[in-house]
């Protein structure tokens, strides 16, 4: 295996599979705030991470204005502990349509007031706003936070005090008027955690996003991630949630399982369909490429009249990481 951290220009035919990475966290104790974004969210995106916008373009048919802060605002679980709150991932909550386009209803005069905006689209799990005087906020997605406490993870000032406060406020506020909806009550009687609290991420402009270099020579976009569809339509390139296996060459994807698409991806190399698969991953939170050719796939061994078996995808991790 080898290392490249250009795009594909060799015209070889090059499928490439990005992994999910996590933040390095608690290297540094003296940290005053956690790391902005996970890796992958910084390598499809950029520094700025523009999030919200992103995730808009990919849910609705809207023309954006590139120049204009949109937040994301989500309706979540807070899990409370003996000492501390957790926030509980969406994929948790089964929240239904129904139950969000309530619960933002009621809280629509507040979000309107305090925003100074109308939403520009309400999702399931998602709702858009322009950010207005919350665009200097600094904030995490769901992704990142979730599963922690969110004392760490909640909005912080960045050059203008106060507004951290201001969100916090608006937050307290909220949560009391879901406390005593009819909504929750129900939930309850199904056994479903409380909606009983709002979590704001992703403020950022259309014009800040920053993509990689590799895209200009991707032609198929693949992966379940919701921020996929709105970076394809953004470059023009065809997205779908599954791997389409005839479709190989010159697409990236990023999967929830990569460990099932190997064996397709093994026999695309062995069969000259692929001449490479560059695998990309985050150790310790840094951006890694490596190139996986046919040569690759099988285990070395002493016994070399004897053709060995092909390296199984715990095996291939396994050498990534060493």
């Amino acid at each position: 295996m080898t290392s490249n951290l250009t795009p594909n220009s060799s015209g070889l035919p090059r499928f490439t599979l990005m992994l999910s990475g996590e933040d390095a966290l608690d290297l540094d104790a003296s940290q005053s705030a956690p790391p902005k974004g996970l890796p992958q969210e910084h390598f499809l995106l950029g520094p700025h991470l523009p999030l919200a916008p992103v995730l808009l373009l990919g849910q609705s048919e809207l023309t954006l204005d590139p120049a204009q802060m949109i937040a994301c605002l989500q309706p979540v679980h807070l899990h409370a502990t003996r000492d501390h709150l957790i926030l509980m991932h969406q994929d948790q909550i089964d929240l239904t349509e129904q139950e969000s386009a309530r619960l933002l209803q009621i809280a629509l005069p507040l979000l309107e007031e305090d925003f100074g905006h109308k939403p520009l689209y309400q999702g399931r799990l998602d709702w858009f706003i322009p950010a207005g005087p919350f665009s200097s906020l600094a904030t995490h997605s769901i992704e990142q936070a979730h599963g922690r406490n969110i004392d760490w993870w909640m909005p912080r000032d960045t050059q203008d005090l106060g507004i951290a406060k201001l969100w916090r406020k608006l937050q307290n506020e909220v949560q009391m008027l879901w406390h005593i909806d009819p909504v929750n009550e129900e939930r309850a009687q199904r056994g479903l955690p409380a909606i009983n609290s709002l979590w704001i991420s992703g403020i950022g402009k259309l014009e800040d996003l920053q993509t990689p270099s590799l895209f200009q020579h991707i032609t198929h976009m693949y992966g379940e991630s919701p921020l996929l569809p709105g970076l394809a339509k953004y470059l023009g390139i065809p997205h779908q949630d599954q791997v389409e296996i005839s479709k190989l060459d010159s697409a990236f994807a990023w999967v929830t399982k990569p460990e099932t698409l190997w064996p397709e991806l093994q026999n695309a190399l062995i069969n000259e369909h692929l001449s490479e698969i560059a695998v990309i991953d985050f150790p310790d939170g840094k951006m890694r490429q490596r190139i996986v050719t046919a040569k690759d796939l099988y285990k070395k061994s002493w016994a070399f009249w004897k053709k060995s078996d092909p390296i199984s995808w715990q095996e291939l991790i396994a050498s990534q990481n060493r």
